[in-house]
C-alpha cells in the first residue's frame, strides 16, 4: 500500500529538516547531503526520495552529478497553516508584555 505523503509527514522527520536546512543554503549532490550524517548513504537517500516525492526538493542533473535544490515555494503550505497560530501567538506575547510594564509601573 502506496500512502501520499505530505508535506507535514515530511517535515516531521528531524533528518528530513536537517536537509531542508542544508539545501536552504547551498544545492548540493546526494553525497554531499549524506556526509552531514552519520547514518548511511542508503538511509539518507531514503529521506531525499521522501522530500523530493512531496516536491519540497527537485533535482537537477549538470553533467554526471545530481544536485538536489530546495524548492522554497512547498514550504508555503506550513507557512500558511502556521500563520493563524502565528498571530494567535504574538497577540498573546503583546498582551503578556503590556502586563509586564503595567506591573513594573505599578511598583
Amino acid at each position: 500500500m502506496n500512502l501520499r505523503r505530505d508535506v507535514f509527514q515530511a517535515i516531521a522527520d528531524p533528518t528530513r529538516r536537517t536537509i531542508l536546512h542544508l539545501l536552504a543554503s547551498e544545492s548540493m549532490t546526494a553525497g554531499t547531503i549524506a556526509s552531514h550524517f552519520d547514518s548511511s548513504r542508503p538511509t539518507i537517500s531514503k529521506h531525499v526520495r521522501i522530500l523530493k516525492e512531496c516536491e519540497l526538493i527537485s533535482r537537477e542533473q549538470i553533467g554526471r552529478e545530481i544536485y538536489y535544490h530546495l524548492n522554497p515555494q512547498k514550504l508555503k503550505d506550513v507557512a500558511d497553516f502556521i500563520e493563524p497560530f502565528q498571530k494567535k501567538w504574538d497577540r498573546k506575547k503583546g498582551n503578556f508584555e503590556e502586563a509586564i510594564k503595567k506591573f513594573k509601573s505599578a511598583e
